[in-house]
């Protein structure tokens, strides 16, 4: 597969896909939140623990069904198909504005359901190097578990890498910059201020960028 030329270019089946698949999963993510934090009286590790099992089901039947269309759902996921020449950079683009979109009405369309105010921001301090480092690392076994992966296992492998990565990274694994800006507005258990944004994204592409050197040198056509 050529790196500078894309295979084919999208259908409208996978712009649909990636919009609507983005606004399915983060108000998965959010919703769960929500009612995690609600039914668990102030224990945060029960309400992450609801948080974990949602996002597992969430990605788990978004990657099955829309797998013969599209399942990025990620910018950096995007970025990396660029780099690998499966899609183009007006592709990447469009992509990623239409997640960032999807995860924006997602997270407004969970607010509403839960009856609190549909449009608001967040102020959950997700700051500190730490977890700058956090979001690196789980950007990073994100890109490589969909690297190595078969098709045919992906969405498995996926639900139960982003499981785990909740509980085993102080960020909890957000590793996603639709889904970083798309959280920022709910001021909820799954929450991120909006000034924790930047750095936030910026880790998640260079562990995207990491994944994909560390594949292309030493596990792609090995």
């Amino acid at each position: 597969m050529s790196e500078t030329e894309p295979v084919h270019q999208p259908k409208p089946s996978q712009y649909i896909a990636e919009f609507i698949g983005t606004a399915f999963l983060f108000c998965a993510v959010v919703g769960s939140g929500i009612m995690g934090a609600e039914l668990s009286m102030g224990n945060d590790a029960i309400a992450l623990l609801g948080n974990t099992f949602a996002t597992v089901f969430a990605l788990y039947f978004l990657i099955t069904v829309f797998m013969e269309h599209s399942t990025h759902f990620n910018p950096a996921v995007s970025l990396v198909m660029r780099l690998r020449g499966e899609i183009s950079s007006a592709t990447l683009i469009k992509f990623s504005v239409l997640q960032i979109g999807g995860a924006i009405l997602g997270v407004i369309l969970a607010n509403y359901i839960f009856g609190i105010e549909p449009i608001q921001f967040s102020d959950k301090d997700r700051s500190g190097t730490f977890k700058f480092v956090s979001e690196i690392f789980a950007s990073f076994g994100l890109v490589l578990v969909i690297l190595l992966s078969s098709k045919e296992k992906v969405a498995m492998t996926v639900a139960a890498y982003i499981g785990g990565a909740y509980w085993f990274t102080s960020s909890t694994s957000f590793a996603n910059p639709a889904g970083t800006i798309g959280r920022s507005f709910s001021n909820t258990f799954a929450g991120i201020s909006p000034s924790d944004i930047l750095h936030f994204c910026i880790a998640q592409v260079i562990g995207a960028f990491l994944a994909y050197t560390l594949h292309k040198n030493f596990f792609e056509n090995r």
